[in-house]
């Protein structure tokens, strides 16, 4: 059995590659590198079994050419797509950017699969595709209108309606999984690297965009690969759409410059913004609903703070910071 996973060499996509070499699977791994890195596939274990190429998985005739060589040695099971822009201000300040990134790369891989007659697609969407609909609102995954307030979004949503038409005519299985906010290793952008980054270079002040009341859901990456495996095996159908992410209000960003300083630099002075949100497109509250994974017998072991608190620690060794 053969695995080819999109943007494989990425955060959460290193991770999948872990997961399905160890398991025996042969794996090709298709990233850019544009955030992945080869040394977070590179060491797994099972090297015998992973292909890897660097290539724009944007790139139609690219992809096709890649993954049909791929299949003729190794039958592919499944697809799972995670490569998408995951920097929302640059998809703000360039709209082509999330319009290359995040929706070609799923127009070229749904035309690569059913060029070569496969059936079986995995794809990694995002609360994003909502847009703001408040801190009261729980966002279940039948919630709409949905209207994203980002480029991100706006493409994610546009790849989960190609892959839902997909499904009507030649697509067998398709699960569509939008995430909350993922944090842990191998980190390659977001708040929590932000902050520490930032307190290496001014060990005393840590500036926050925004005044820190944004409040959303957190997840650890291990618990969402493990919640998507486990989602996969358990619902079949032909496009199955679920919302992964933990149990609870979520935590705010002041817990989390708190969390980072009390780890990171003691003392540091916390210097918040006066906006409600960090930038233009975020979304600076939500609440989310896990009830369907867990009605199949999914849920998180962590909470949201849990999650941030595990995921600083783990980041401060990442950058060389020993606790």
């Amino acid at each position: 059995m053969s695995t080819i996973i999109i943007g494989g060499a990425g955060f959460i996509g290193s991770k999948l590659t872990r997961h399905f070499l160890q398991r025996g699977n042969n794996v090709l791994v298709i990233d850019n590198l544009c955030r992945g890195r080869r040394e977070y596939i590179e060491s797994l274990p099972g090297q015998e079994r992973l292909t890897f190429v660097h290539a724009d998985a944007s790139d139609t005739q690219a992809v096709l050419k890649i993954c049909a060589q791929y299949h003729a040695r190794f039958p592919v099971d499944a697809v799972w797509h995670l490569a998408a822009n995951s920097d929302i201000p640059a998809g703000i300040a360039d709209a082509s950017v999330d319009l290359r990134d995040t929706f070609m790369t799923t127009y070229a891989v749904l035309e690569a699969m059913k060029t070569l007659g496969l059936k079986k697609l995995i794809f990694a969407s995002s609360s994003a595709v909502y847009g703001d609909h408040g801190p009261d609102v729980l966002l279940r995954e039948d919630t709409g209108p949905l209207l994203p307030i980002s480029n991100y979004g706006a493409m994610k949503l546009a790849s989960e309606a190609l892959i839902s038409a997909a499904a009507e005519s030649w697509l067998e299985h398709s699960w569509i999984f939008r995430f909350p906010n993922v944090v842990g290793v191998p980190a390659t952008h977001g708040v929590i690297l932000d902050f520490i980054r930032k307190l290496k270079v001014t060990p005393g002040k840590l500036d926050v965009l925004g005044n820190g009341t944004q409040q959303k859901a957190y997840l650890h990456a291990d618990e969402l690969v493990e919640a998507m495996l486990f989602l996969a095996d358990k619902d079949s159908g032909k496009c199955n759409l679920y919302n992964i992410g933990p149990d609870d209000a979520g935590c705010r960003v002041a817990d989390i410059a708190t969390t980072v300083v009390e780890r990171v630099s003691p003392g540091a002075q916390i210097l918040f913004g006066t906006e409600g949100r960090g930038w233009v497109g975020d979304v600076p509250k939500f609440r989310y609903s896990v009830d369907k994974a867990a009605a199949l017998g999914w849920k998180p072991r962590f909470s949201s703070l849990q999650a941030v608190r595990r995921a600083v620690d783990e980041i401060a060794l990442q950058e060389g910071i020993l606790l």
